[in-house]
């Protein structure tokens, strides 16, 4: 059956409860292009994007993801400062040209470079005559100026430890980028200073990001080289001043995050956006109707973020049997907060809601993200043929070495704790994860998440070139050569599914073993 026919029975199905039937292959899978729109104006080259999760994305993991040719979204659940400082971090990560280098002057110290190193993780820096770019360049300063000086030397001037100006080689200003890195490639420096007819410092090239661009093809790069980074913000006033830090920052896209993005509040916050900043991207969420999507559409957003309840960690859809103990235990007069276990019986099974909302969202060029139920690489290949741009991860990608959180050991299996924005855990943390659920002023918080942990996967530079192969191997089975056939295929009728029976899901999964072992990469 064809997409309408499969999801307009009015039935909720989510990604278990269907296949989607071969077709005809004519070309091998890493031909496959999975280029695809985030937003209107961002494409990725992979369609992958990690999860606003403080379990899940801080700047190492959008470093990671934003490599493989897809972006990270870092999360809110932190203070203004700490999330603007990781955005700066992947924004500054890798660059073409770097037009706001650090900066040091033959007068600073030796203690001042191991500082800065410090500070910003490289000692590579150029030295001129008034300490700021656009001074006259007099040298440069790196690790092996300085790796085998003493405690007591720490107090010489730079002018006596650095590489003088006379011996760097330089490229002059209005030099382009591939130039650039052939003159860098040649001299076998590490660094590059760009002057001007006055010998002014106007930019500077490193040789680190000539390698990163080489070993990561597919990364996901902004106009000035700089990878791509998205964060997530609120929809209260307070989250205005997180806004303007995050601009400042260099972010790319934000995604306002909040479990119900119908509301008077989004609306009002992409206005507020879209009004001072006309050229950022905002992704609107989560929703999972065509009539949520229209109100935030007609408000201006650039993308659409689908799921509401089907996240692993999240509770939402579930209805709880009985009133918790203890909410029934809890006096009137009682002052103090009490956690309880609720469930809200709100939501919609994830295929539907991407079905929906994209066949909706697509009359307005308006990418969806399906945000949720992301289990294995065969959901991320369902989601996609269902309308769904790209794909949102979270426990797919916690327990990662890129996530934030430290291992540990339960029963001789190394874990990483993976919890909700919605546990009692992640609202107590911080006021942003309580204001995704408008629980900021409760009394008695309403969980619509729990905490967990997940078992180790490694390196992302391992585990999403697999899931890489696992959407290309997808497309050759199904017959498309890339995400926009897929999709042409599906709205066109051309793409056939079928529903799964109980019994067929149990027949498609391992069965009729006495023991294996499941290795999937």
């Amino acid at each position: 059956m064809s997409g309408p026919q499969l999801l307009g029975s009015g039935a909720g199905l989510t990604y278990n409860d269907f296949l989607i039937l071969p077709g005809y292959i004519d070309f091998t899978s890493d031909q496959v292009d999975l280029t695809s729109a985030l937003t209107k104006k961002i494409t990725l080259k992979t369609p992958l994007v990690s999860s606003p999760m403080d379990t899940v994305t801080e700047a190492n993991m959008a470093i990671a993801m934003a490599l493989m040719g897809g972006i990270g979204i870092i999360h809110h659940n932190c203070t203004p400062e700490f999330q603007a400082n990781q955005v700066r971090r992947v924004k500054k990560y890798e660059q073409g040209f770097i037009t706001d280098p650090v900066v040091l002057s033959p007068r600073h110290r030796v203690r001042d470079v191991f500082e800065a190193k410090a500070r910003h993780g490289f000692c590579g820096i150029p030295i001129t005559d008034t300490g700021t770019l656009g001074g006259r360049l007099a040298g440069i300063i790196s690790s092996r100026d300085i790796d085998f000086l003493g405690e007591s030397e720490q107090e010489l001037p730079l002018e006596q430890v650095m590489t003088r100006r006379e011996e760097l080689v330089v490229a002059p200003a209005g030099v382009r980028l591939k130039e650039a890195n052939e003159i860098l490639q040649r001299s076998k420096k590490g660094k590059l200073p760009i002057v001007n007819e006055q010998d002014q410092l106007v930019a500077i090239i490193a040789r680190t990001d000539l390698k990163k661009n080489r070993d990561y093809p597919l990364a996901s790069k902004d106009s000035k080289k700089q990878l791509l980074c998205g964060a997530a913000i609120g929809t209260h006033p307070d989250d205005r001043y997180r806004l303007e830090l995050l601009v400042q920052a260099g972010v790319d896209a934000l995604v306002l995050d909040s479990s119900q993005g119908n509301s008077i509040f989004q609306i009002e916050m992409i206005q507020h956006i879209k009004e001072k900043f006309p050229d950022l991207q905002v992704i609107g969420g989560n929703v999972v109707t065509a009539a949520q999507a229209k109100n935030l559409i007609d408000a201006g957003v650039d993308g659409l973020r689908v799921g509401m309840g089907s996240g692993s960690i999240c509770i939402t859809q579930e209805a709880a049997p009985r009133i918790p103990p203890d909410i029934k235990s809890l006096s009137p007069k009682l002052p103090s907060t009490v956690s309880g276990s609720f469930m809200l019986a709100v939501g919609r099974p994830q295929a539907t809601a991407v079905y929906k909302v994209a066949e909706y969202a697509r009359r307005f060029s308006v990418p969806v993200i399906a945000d949720g139920g992301i289990q294995t690489v065969g959901h991320i290949a369902k989601a996609l043929a269902l309308g769904a741009s790209t794909v949102m991860m979270g426990s797919l990608l916690a327990a990662t070495n890129e996530a934030p959180g430290e291992y540990f050991f339960t029963d001789g299996v190394r874990l990483k704790k993976y919890r909700g924005m919605g546990s009692v855990d992640a609202m107590d943390k911080h006021l942003g994860s309580q204001s995704r659920y408008f629980s900021e002023s409760d009394k008695i918080k309403v969980a619509q998440g729990v905490s967990g942990a997940v078992q180790d996967k490694g390196s992302i530079h391992k585990f999403v070139p697999y899931l890489i192969a696992g959407i290309q191997h997808a497309c050759q089975d199904i017959g498309a050569k890339s995400l926009t056939q897929l999709r042409v295929m599906m709205y066109s009728g051309e793409l056939k599914f079928e529903k799964r029976t109980l019994c067929a899901q149990l027949e498609g999964g391992v069965h009729g073993l006495h023991s294996y072992e499941k290795r999937l990469f």
